[in-house]
């Protein structure tokens, strides 16, 4: 009995042979220096030329070795690596270029010459082949499809492509923004920096609202395509902290920014304005009126003294104020102006029709459905009546948003882009959000509510036939409205056709869709248009905790 026992203790402290499955696993860790390798399906063994000792080997035999053909290189590439066999695949271990490397490489790549961009010369044009451009900022004139300057860019580029300051009145609409962004980038480029510092720009660009600040930008944008320029935007609204990241993460050329971020992110040290050499100042006027000038005049003392700063200003009118301040912050400016029937007439058709309070909406509502408008915007004077136009617009099943100063920055650039999108066909706006918009396309401007002040007048107007297009504006004239005719007209110059509307644009709406279904987001075209500050479900109460 004692023996059996003995014997089974033996047999079981007795090394057993390996079996098949732990034999391949050793002689794997053997293969690859002792690191485990990993598991493959067993239908799909790993072939003996992915293992890590063979490709190394194999890099060893390519530098001994010469290059084989394209076609063996391209079938090794394939071998060596897995991922080269997965088409759309990427490596996600290669670091990522540079956006400035990037566009060097474009413009290298490019290998692009003023002989593809021919353009004949015309009699009263002016081409911007005429004023000595860089063969960069040429490429992107080229590419946004720009062939002549507007009279307000052969007026004024002659002379800031030549350092001096100068005044510019001209509304919106005219080219103004590319005239002055020609300027700074073609200055910049003749005098580069070797190591620009971190949040120090040289050249700034004030505008009074946040639209106008994003579309200088993405203006700016394109025209620095080809350049190793650096555009940062700065506006009120949006994540201060990506601003500051942005400002302390490359260095940056040209800042365009409204008056109070920039002070802010002044204040704490984020950016500074003692290297400004060229300034630009836009809608002084609007600036005036928005009570932004002690602002925009701290932030002029803050830059180099006028003597070693080129400044530009533009403004709709050459108030005294504007006129004074421009004075006193530069030197010897030329004065260019470009008069506003020169822009509001010439390009669009201006219509005015004799309506009634009551018929105002019925009318809307006809020669939006009639004409099949597909992108209109729609000026009010207050924001409770862009409020109830547009959910009056979502009842009869039209898709619309509202642009105003109650709705917040972020919210304001997903309209605008689903307005240029076109899932959005009616934008409805008041003057302060409207000022910037910059969007192509938009065929009508109605005027539901006529502007008190003529100069908002021209610049609502100044939405469509932008930069030589053709557009129409509509404004319905009621019992109060007329009154502000006689002003615009004079404004104008000219005497605007003040008409009845036809019968036809005065039939009886359809039923519209219950209050609750705009409410909740159903709308009639299945957009989804909510009215904003619509709430999706009830509102929870507040607990009040136990005591």
């Amino acid at each position: 009995m004692i023996r059996r026992i003995l014997e089974s203790i033996v047999k079981f402290v007795k090394p057993q042979p390996p079996s098949p499955r732990e034999e391949t696993k050793e002689k794997s860790t053997a293969a690859s220096d002792g690191k485990p390798v990993p598991r493959y399906p067993r239908k799909h063994p790993r072939p003996p030329c992915h293992s890590k000792a063979n490709e190394t080997d194999s890099r060893q035999q390519k530098k001994a070795t010469p290059k084989p053909a394209a076609k063996d290189n391209a079938t090794a590439k394939s071998v060596s690596s897995p991922q080269a066999s997965e088409p759309g695949k990427e490596n996600t271990h290669e670091p990522q270029a540079n956006p400035e490397q990037s566009r060097k490489k474009k413009t290298k790549a490019a290998n692009w010459s003023l002989e593809d961009f021919i353009v004949p010369p015309e009699k009263d044009k002016t081409r911007f082949h005429d004023m000595d451009l860089p063969l960069e900022v040429m490429q992107a004139v080229h590419d946004l499809g720009f062939q002549y300057c507007t009279p307000i860019q052969a007026k004024i580029l002659p002379r800031t492509l030549e350092g001096k300051d100068a005044i510019g009145k001209a509304q919106t609409g005219t080219g103004k923004s590319a005239a002055f962004l020609i300027t700074i980038i073609t200055r910049l480029l003749a005098d580069p920096r070797q190591k620009p510092p971190v949040g120090t720009p040289r050249a700034l660009i004030l505008a009074p609202t946040r639209e106008l600040a994003m579309q200088i930008a993405k203006d700016a944008h394109e025209l620095c395509r080809y350049t190793p320029l650096n555009v940062v935007t700065l506006y009120g609204g949006m994540d201060m902290n990506k601003q500051r990241q942005r400002l302390e993460s490359e260095p940056v050329d040209i800042v365009v920014a409204t008056p109070g971020r920039l002070l802010d992110l002044k204040y704490q040290k984020y950016v500074f304005l003692a290297k400004v050499e060229l300034l630009v100042i836009d809608e002084a006027d609007r600036m005036l009126d928005m009570g932004f000038i002690p602002d925009v005049r701290q932030i002029v003392q803050a830059t180099m003294p006028k003597n070693r700063r080129q400044t530009l200003i533009f403004s709709a009118t050459l108030a005294p104020e504007v006129t004074r301040l421009a004075s006193t912050w530069m030197t010897e400016a030329v004065e260019i102006e470009i008069e506003p029937d020169q822009v509001a007439v010439d390009s669009v058709d201006q219509q005015v029709f004799l309506a009634t309070g009551d018929q105002k909406f019925t009318l809307l509502w006809n020669l939006i459905e009639q004409q099949q408008l597909e992108r209109v915007i729609v000026f009010a004077n207050r924001r409770d009546e862009t409020r109830r136009l547009a959910e009056s617009l979502e009842r009869y099943r039209i898709s619309c948003a509202i642009l105003s100063g109650d709705i917040p920055q972020n919210k304001r650039i997903r309209t605008l882009e689903d307005f240029r999108e076109g899932r959005i066909r009616v934008l409805v706006a008041t003057d302060v959000a409207g000022r910037g918009i910059h969007v192509d396309g938009i065929s009508h401007v109605i005027n539901y509510t006529l502007p008190e002040n003529p100069e908002d007048y021209v610049h609502r107007i100044g939405r469509t036939g932008r930069a030589g297009a053709s557009g129409i504006s509509v404004s319905f004239a009621c019992e109060d409205g007329s009154f502000y005719i006689p002003a615009i007209e004079d404004f104008l110059g000219k005497k605007l056709s003040c008409i009845y509307p036809d019968e036809k644009l005065l039939q009886p709406l359809p039923k519209p869709l219950p209050l609750s279904a705009v409410k909740s987001g159903k709308s009639g075209d299945g957009s989804g248009a909510k009215r904003p500050g619509s709430r999706q479900s009830p509102r929870r109460r507040r607990r009040t905790p136990k005591r």
